[in-house]
């Protein structure tokens, strides 16, 4: 792996995410997992993304309607703030999205691009939803991609596993966190 031209993405690592029920993994052990990473790829000299979902005034999301009935969103307070243990790199580029994807709207692809990155590291919650959309808009843009298995979750064990085993070998590889790590030393 050839650090200059790598990333490590995170996604949506904040309060109100981490803090509600996951599986396979809890949201605590993905922020143990990811906080290794981070300290990892900042010891070398990596670029590292943390991405955060929310809202300026509620009118800034996209809504449409649905059969899951999720018209109405509210949230706490702090929810939207990345957790302690990644809010503590202050050497870490930030990204708020107002949609799942990192990609959409968010200066995201153009950071990357003005650094000569061509491959990323992703990890995050949830593996179906914030991670997997992420991945599909890079992999449309053409990025090489790792997907750190231990180091994303999900609401649903069958969610996790299907992104993990259906979704992400078909663009990109997929390491768990020893393994990536292995791959920077």
């Amino acid at each position: 792996m050839n650090k200059e031209k790598t990333a490590l993405v995170i996604i949506d690592l904040q309060n109100g995410i981490v803090n509600s029920q996951r599986t396979p993994y809890t949201g605590a052990q993905v922020v143990e997992k990811t906080t290794e990473l981070v300290k990892t790829f900042t010891k070398n000299g990596a670029f590292v993304v943390l991405v955060r979902v929310s809202s300026f005034d509620g009118k800034d999301w996209f809504v449409p309607q649905t059969d899951s009935n999720q018209s109405t969103l509210e949230f706490p307070d702090g929810w939207d703030h990345y957790v302690p243990e990644l809010d503590a790199f202050q050497t870490t580029y930030r990204i708020t999205k107002r949609q799942w994807g990192a990609f959409y709207g968010t200066d995201l692809d153009l950071q990357l691009r003005r650094r000569g990155i061509d491959t990323l590291i992703l990890c995050g919650i949830s593996t179906g939803i914030g991670v997997d959309t992420t991945a599909r808009e890079a992999y449309a843009r053409g990025y090489q991609q790792i997907f750190v298995e231990d180091a994303m979750t999900a609401s649903t064990k069958e969610e996790h596993n299907h992104c993990i085993t259906h979704i992400f070998p078909r663009i990109g590889k997929v390491r768990t966190t020893e393994e990536v790590l292995a791959l920077l030393q």
